[in-house]
């Protein structure tokens, strides 16, 4: 919502609101000039001195008791949703919409950042913030408009993408559509509303997203594909746009080879993919067509994806301390966003992969907090299997988030099923989650915190207890 909002702003409309509590976004946007309360009242409505032309909400985060939405509603208000805006916005642009269960942030992100340094100016609304660029929308001045396609409550229904990016497809949000097969009818009728000179771009190695871009190519929509040697000769029928040759992971990344086959360009293309894990060379395939129907030079667009180091909460490095005997083992932390098993068991490969590089003997901790009831209770074998890819879990109690709590339904739903080979801790206290995660740490370790709660906050205190216990 604060994307959009600098986006209004840039273009001179007034924009007023309202949030729970003071943050760093709330005080940038009052500086852009953003009127914004804290706290939620009928009288807030009038916070520019007149009514609104329109009032925007957020279909999942807001209730529709909320004083406002009611207030709006009797006093004739338009009340629309996020997604209808963000269409609005981008109307006269080319679309370049990412959608998929998974990696739409970044792999949003990393398209923004490599069409910008192939000396484009795209606007752009992620729901992330770009380390880099240290924001999560801009009014650009060049043609393309790229942001990400939610499909968790259907509005990615709203777009229509000139470039259609489909990552993966995978039952999620049940809570909203029900059932898998209406979850897999969304990005259905979502390739269905791109342009009829539009483009759908799917990844080869995600099965339910090459088999959605089957269907779509044979309802007569232009269909690419990314991804191994091996996933474009499962699907002769889709056209490769990019065909990930190597990578070598080293301590500073993976290095990529890319054949390239879009839009009359076909180069060889290398580059560095500094954020680790295959799946994140997947997004960057990704990008490079989608950057190239956007109209820009591959071989920037490659450079630029060189240059990228990441978004927040995105397998973010948070800091490391030195440990071991002169201080060469040093623990490194890091923080992600991870909240579905196979985010989980990605980002857990990613920083395997990564100790592995370094040559260092040291082990995965991952502290961890399930995010959501209905989803812990739906996965909670596969989150079992997932954090088994590390030596240590540190598991704290669900952060309901939307939802209230079930009797009877804690976080041993997970850790109970975690196979013996990793030592498992389950902590209810939230408090003392830093001082367990650091207890079981050895020199030489990775440690993560993930989840899409509060367990972000756990990162910057487990730094100090690190520098406490090794100094």
């Amino acid at each position: 919502m604060s994307g959009l909002a600098r986006v209004l702003l840039a273009r001179g409309s007034a924009v007023s609101g309202s949030d729970q509590k003071e943050s760093t976004a709330v005080e940038v946007l009052r500086t852009l000039g953003a009127r914004i309360s804290v706290g939620h009242a009928a009288e807030n409505l009038r916070l520019s001195g007149e009514n609104p032309t329109a009032v925007v909400t957020s279909f999942a985060a807001i209730p529709q008791d909320n004083p406002e939405l009611v207030a709006a509603r009797e006093a004739g208000i338009p009340v629309i949703r996020r997604s209808d805006l963000l269409g609005e916005l981008m109307e006269g642009y080319t679309q370049v919409l990412l959608a998929g269960t998974h990696g739409k942030t970044s792999t949003t992100s990393m398209t923004v950042n490599a069409l910008q340094q192939a000396g484009e100016d795209p606007s752009f609304a992620i729901g992330g913030q770009l380390n880099r660029a240290g924001t999560n929308a801009h009014h650009g001045t060049g043609k393309a408009f790229v942001a990400e396609a939610d499909e968790s409550d259907a509005s990615l229904l709203r777009y229509r993408p000139d470039v259609a990016v489909v990552t993966n497809i995978e039952p999620d949000h049940l809570d909203f559509f029900g059932t898998p097969e209406a979850y897999f009818q969304v990005f259905e009728d979502f390739a269905d509303r791109i342009t009829p000179t539009g483009h759908l771009v799917v990844c080869l190695e995600d099965e339910h997203a090459a088999q959605m871009g089957q269907r779509a190519a044979q309802r007569g929509i232009d269909v690419l594909g990314y991804g191994s040697p091996a996933a474009v000769e499962r699907y002769p029928e889709i056209p490769a746009g990019a065909v990930i040759s190597t990578e070598e992971a080293s301590a500073e990344g993976t290095r990529v080879t890319v054949h390239l086959d879009v839009a009359g360009h076909s180069v060889g293309l290398d580059y560095l993919v500094q954020v680790p894990g295959h799946h994140m060379v997947l997004n960057s395939a990704a990008a490079l067509v989608a950057g190239t129907l956007a109209g820009a030079d591959p071989h920037k667009l490659a450079d630029g994806l060189s240059d990228f180091t990441g978004v927040r909460r995105r397998f973010e490095y948070r800091g490391a301390v030195a440990a071991g005997p002169q201080g060469q083992e040093p623990v490194e932390v890091f923080d992600d966003y991870a909240h579905h098993p196979t985010e989980v068991a990605a980002v857990l490969r990613a920083a395997r992969e990564r100790v592995e590089a370094t040559t260092r003997a040291g082990r995965v901790v991952v502290c961890f907090q399930p995010h959501l009831y209905s989803r812990t209770m739906k996965f909670q074998q596969e989150f079992a299997d997932a954090l088994s890819l590390a030596d240590v879990a540190v598991v704290l109690d669900i952060y309901g988030a939307r939802e209230q709590p079930v009797e009877g339904i804690t976080s041993r739903i997970i850790t109970d099923k975690i196979p013996a080979g990793t030592e498992v801790f389950y902590e209810p206290d939230f408090s003392t989650a830093a001082a367990s995660v650091v207890a079981a740490v050895k020199p030489g370790d990775l440690v993560l915190t993930m989840g899409a709660g509060s367990v972000t906050l756990v990162a910057a205190e487990i730094l100090t207890e690190l520098e406490q216990r090794f100094r």
